[in-house]
């Protein structure tokens, strides 16, 4: 019996079914079989059936089947980026038309982190949502920012909203302005001035999320410069419980300009930072053309590129 290609010299003799790859993407993005065919509308025998027909094609196993989920086999990992890259390539091509006449189809694949997610993101996609309301956008929320770079050097994502640091290796940076963070205080919290300093806040219990994170790293160092100790009343990783447990009264937090605006709206007490602590941000994409959807968020977020 004749030995399977190998996936790479499949890759350069075979001419790949685009629409198979595209479910082939579907299995690893939904971790199986079940819930990829329901995503995509189809039957799981019809969907097998072409899993097993790019199989053949490309002369090996794909996935490793498994009772309830599948795994990538070395070849089905070896196809993954190059997969990726075929869809991108085509999207980009979808999206020409779109260009034309004013960006009426299209997806905006980006990612923002978690600690990013209240402030500034809501005010770009806000913008670029209401400039280009029939393009669906889709966001992903990692917890870190080499979470986010992977998702970008992949190809998950085209773009990702991260804060600022050395340039990753092989991505583009465009830089986003500023975001100042502030000290927010429960209501009716007693004797908070309008400006305080790490040593003021050493002795406030605060609501922080988890070591390692970027939000408690930026903390953590700010208050280190100033030989301060950080007394932490709260540790979550849910950062959209920061705030509500400050109105609750758990504690304390540092948070953007633009959720302390919120919740001064609530009666929390907000005040400003000495030093200040302002984090920068930047957005970042692989080299090479952007689809248009992507350029024109680009476009938008440097018309909002102002210090929050």
């Amino acid at each position: 019996m004749a030995s399977p290609k190998p996936v790479a010299a499949a890759y350069r003799s075979t001419p790949l079914d685009v629409r198979r790859l595209s479910l082939f993407l579907a299995v690893v993005d939904h971790g199986g079989f079940s819930k990829a065919a329901a995503a995509v509308h189809l039957s799981q025998p019809a969907l097998s059936q072409a899993i097993a027909e790019l199989e053949a094609e490309l002369g090996g196993p794909l996935f490793h089947r498994l009772p309830r989920s599948v795994a990538l086999t070395d070849a089905g990992q070896s196809l993954l980026g190059p997969a990726r890259s075929v869809m991108r390539a085509i999207d980009q091509a979808r999206q020409v038309t779109g260009e034309v006449t004013g960006l009426t189809r299209g997806r905006l694949e980006l990612s923002a982190l978690r600690t990013l997610s209240a402030d500034p993101l809501p005010a770009l996609l806000g913008r670029f949502v209401a400039a280009h309301p029939r393009i669906e956008v889709h966001l992903a929320a990692p917890d870190d920012p080499a979470q986010l770079v992977e998702q970008v050097r992949s190809g998950t994502v085209e773009i990702g909203l991260t804060a600022a640091g050395p340039v990753p290796s092989g991505l583009v940076a465009v830089p986003l302005g500023s975001q100042h963070l502030q000290a927010v205080f429960p209501p009716d919290h007693p004797s908070v001035t309008a400006v305080v300093t790490p040593a003021e806040l050493a002795g406030v219990g605060l609501i922080v999320t988890p070591p390692g994170s970027s939000g408690r790293d930026l903390l953590e160092g700010w208050m280190g410069a100033a030989g301060a100790e950080l007394s932490v009343a709260v540790e979550t990783t849910q950062r959209e419980a920061l705030l509500p447990l400050v109105l609750a009264g758990a504690g304390a937090a540092l948070l953007p300009a633009g959720t302390a605006r919120m919740a001064a709206a609530f009666g929390a007490v907000v005040a400003d930072l000495e030093p200040a602590l302002v984090r920068d941000l930047l957005l970042v994409h692989r080299p090479g053309p952007l689809t248009p959807v992507a350029s024109e968020f680009l476009a938008v977020a440097a018309s909002v590129a102002a210090p929050v």
